[in-house]
């Protein structure tokens, strides 16, 4: 197992009535930045309890955050942040609005001449951050315990992480019952995301971190076992509450401790959405069995002993096999060709802007952009 720091400050405030535990968590002495997306929240009646539990505090509300979050809509949520001199952020929604509270709370504080930066150093350029919290309504991405985001450039059709243990959320709420007026697609693409988190860290190369390896295994059978009754039964509590738990731990940076991970599936799948507008777990089943493809050879004994653990298969072929079959069963399309996109042209465009990038992928970083160009082609 190599060597590793873990710290995760997230405070989880899980289940049913949860959100009225915002009027002891969330601080009184200046503004919230309530953070929000389209609107759900209005209809579901998450609006309605978070506005009675902050109702002892000056709101300042910003709707409109987009499913990819949007650089030029961020920036001015913290124009607001600014002038209306607010002291706390409090997200609430999916992955999408979580990450963009996280890139305001950092571009809020940062004193440099552009904001871009901060996801052009991934994050290195980070110096302070305004405290955040979230009201989880939507379990996919893990950002709801973890320090990461990713933001999308409309101007630039870019799409850029960083990570930083000041974009911790100091708490977050997560409630499963309010996930229950989700559409399927979007519970369809969190399972699939969550999923997908997991494989990052898990499918690499034996490294003697038999506990790791067994948290990921939990997690990935949770997933298989409890994503079909999620999907068939939306209003089944105890489903909701397994997925949503899952996803939280797929990305809260545990079961990444000590082991070596990947996030090749992840670079060349934000590529697919910058170019394309793909949602990002739908950009994860495409690319992920490409990658397996492409890195088989080095992935062999890891994949060999997923589908032994996991499927209970013999060989890695199967193991494969049973993991795409698991994604269509989900009803989710794992080609290029099934959204209409040329898998050449896709395949160019990424090989380009990585070969501009100087980028390479993989755990051994040795995917150059001429390996990604193959990947995609091989997802025709």
């Amino acid at each position: 197992m190599q060597n590793f720091e873990f710290k995760n400050p997230t405070e989880i405030l899980f289940g049913r009535g949860m959100i009225a535990k915002l009027d002891s968590r969330v601080p009184t002495a200046a503004p919230v930045l309530l953070l929000y997306g389209g609107g759900s929240i209005k209809r579901n009646g998450v609006y309605d309890q978070i506005k009675a539990a902050l109702k002892n505090r000056q709101v300042v509300e910003f709707g409109g955050i987009e499913a990819n979050p949007l650089y030029e809509t961020c920036i001015e949520a913290v124009k607001a942040v600014r002038s209306n001199q607010v002291g706390f952020i409090l997200a609430v929604g999916g992955g999408s609005v979580l990450d963009a509270a996280k890139f305001i709370a950092v571009a809020a504080r940062y004193e440099g001449a552009d904001p871009w930066e901060i996801l052009r150093t991934h994050g290195q350029s980070i110096q302070a951050a305004l405290p955040l919290g979230a009201v989880l309504t939507l379990p996919a991405t893990g950002s709801e315990s973890n320090g990461y985001a990713v933001i999308s450039r409309k101007a630039t059709t870019e799409k850029l992480a960083f990570a930083s243990i000041l974009a911790f959320p100091v708490f977050s709420v997560l409630d499963p019952e309010t996930t229950y007026s989700l559409p399927r697609k979007q519970v369809r693409n969190g399972i699939v995301d969550a999923f997908m988190h997991v494989m990052e860290q898990y499918m690499t190369y034996p490294c003697a971190a038999p506990l790791q390896d067994r948290f990921a295994e939990a997690i990935l059978e949770t997933l298989i076992e409890t994503g079909p009754v999620t999907l068939a039964e939306p209003e089944n509590y105890e489903a909701r509450a397994a997925f949503m738990w899952s996803a939280t731990m797929a990305l809260n940076t545990l079961i990444g401790c000590g082991v070596p991970q990947d996030w090749s599936t992840h670079m060349i799948g934000h590529e697919l959405t910058a170019f394309y507008g793909l949602d990002h777990a739908e950009t994860l089943a495409i690319v992920l069995p490409g990658i397996w493809k492409h890195q088989f050879d080095r992935k062999k004994a890891k994949l060999e002993q997923y589908g032994r653990r996991v499927w209970k298969v013999k060989t890695p072929e199967e193991a494969m096999a049973r993991t795409e079959d698991f994604l269509h069963a989900l009803g989710m399309p794992t080609r290029l060709g099934d959204y209409k996109i040329d898998a050449r042209e896709a395949a160019e465009k990424v090989r380009t802007r990585f070969a501009e990038r100087k980028t390479r992928l993989g755990e051994h970083g040795d995917i150059d952009p001429d390996g990604v160009a193959e990947v995609l082609r091989s997802r025709a």
